[in-house]
């Protein structure tokens, strides 16, 4: 199981369009992932309601794991992506 952390870069956090933005990023790549919050049980990052109501805002460290051959490669990516603000 592969593991980052991660700082939220949108102004709004991951709500609405940046939200949107990293679950499609998700979904594409294959691999199952799960993001939370410190404190907070972790949800499939997959879920456009469970990464909203997560209450990830700007600023926010966010932790993904995932697993599967492509793990890595695929945290590597979404970290780079949450590095970036979405809603710009």
């Amino acid at each position: 199981m592969a593991q980052r952390s991660a700082v939220v870069a949108s102004k709004v956090g991951l709500h609405a369009r940046p939200a949107a933005v990293f679950v499609k990023a998700v979904a594409a790549s294959g691999v199952p992932v799960t993001i939370a919050k410190e404190g907070a049980e972790p949800v499939d990052a997959a879920s456009i309601l469970g990464v909203m109501t997560l209450g990830a805002e700007h600023g926010d460290e966010v932790v993904l794991t995932a697993e599967g051959d492509d793990a890595e490669r695929v945290l590597d990516e979404l970290v780079e992506l949450l590095s970036q603000d979405l809603d710009a």
